[in-house]
């Protein structure tokens, strides 16, 4: 694989906290909002946006739902998100010379 094949890279995961998500959730399957938050580092807006983005692209489910009369928010990766994640892992792998 060579530069030709930059465009194997999914724009959607590749931004550093989209990336960081996808990292999480594919390891942890769901967290809730704060968690992500807290980890990454992220402020509420910023970690909103990003979710957003990768809620239309289908790559995870958003739950809202309340717990003691709080807002609880939980996000986990889909199945289509899965596949995309581990595309984006072979495409890099091939981009550094991990892989043909």
């Amino acid at each position: 694989m060579g530069l030709a094949d930059l465009g194997r890279i999914d724009d959607v995961i590749h931004g550093r906290m989209r990336l960081g998500i996808m990292v999480y959730l594919s390891d942890a399957d769901s967290a809730d909002f704060t968690e992500l938050k807290t980890v990454l580092e992220a402020t509420q807006g910023n970690l909103s946006v990003h979710l957003k983005k990768l809620e239309e692209a289908g790559f995870i489910a958003i739950d809202k739902s309340f717990k003691a009369n709080k807002p609880l928010t939980r996000v986990s990766i889909t199945r289509e998100g899965r596949a995309a994640f581990s595309a984006y892992l072979d495409a890099i792998g091939s981009l550094i010379g991990g892989k043909d």
